[in-house]
């Protein structure tokens, strides 16, 4: 088994793109991709409610991915309140998040 990395306070700046506006962030080098992929997976996440809604606000995009990915997070991790429902009731859910989607959209 390895060790864990040590953190020798080296930090590099990384200009990470999200729905058009630049971010500098700092991380360790070794985490440099890991951070572009996840600000890159973030940008997708966020232009796909953008082009799904209609004139949606940014704080509002990154509230409404924040809150999905945290769902999902939980539902890998077998968080019971999130997850394990009947497909049936999947299915509604699904609709209904739908029905959402649509009325946030003529907005």
């Amino acid at each position: 088994m390895s060790e864990p990395a040590k953190d020798d306070g080296k930090r590099i700046a990384v200009t990470v793109r999200i729905m058009g506006r630049e971010y500098s962030v700092e991380c360790p080098p070794d985490e440099h991709e890991a951070l572009v992929v996840s600000a890159e997976f973030l940008n997708d996440r966020m232009m796909a409610i953008r082009k799904r809604g209609k004139a949606l606000g940014t704080e509002r995009i990154a509230v409404m991915v924040a809150l999905n990915i945290a769902r999902e997070l939980l539902q890998m991790k077998g968080d019971n309140r999130v997850g394990g429902v009947d497909p049936a009731t999947a299915e509604r859910v699904r609709q209904l998040r739908l029905d959402i989607d649509s009325t946030l959209a003529a907005e």
